[in-house]
């Protein structure tokens, strides 16, 4: 039996900063757009991101949000998709933690 996948975000607040993408300017249309695609891609195979060893995680995610997991997906123009994978008896879920740009990625992960 195939388990159903799902995309979820962290926080209700993270969904509608997500959602408010699609109102705001150009460029944030565009991200939304990225965001999108990613989301459907990770329907399709939650795991088609890039795995991060547990060495590199950053301590706020193991803190905030107990983490078992944490995958990066490369969105265009450098930007980057942080998620984490949920998953029981019937669902896999993806779930969005933050996007950010290559600038804020990289301090965030200390590189």
């Amino acid at each position: 039996m195939n388990k159903e996948r799902r995309v979820g975000f962290i926080t209700k607040k993270l969904r509608v900063e997500f959602d408010s993408l699609n109102k705001g300017k150009s460029s944030d249309k565009q991200l939304y757009e990225f965001i999108n695609r990613a989301i459907d891609d990770l329907k399709e195979k939650p795991t088609c991101g890039i795995k991060i060893p547990k060495k590199l995680w950053p301590k706020t995610y193991i803190k905030k949000y107990d983490i078992t997991n944490l995958w990066k997906y490369d969105l265009p123009t450098g930007w980057r998709l942080i998620y984490t994978i949920e998953t029981d008896e019937i669902m896999i879920v993806a779930i969005i933690l933050e996007w950010f740009d290559h600038k804020n990625y990289k301090k965030r992960f200390n590189y």
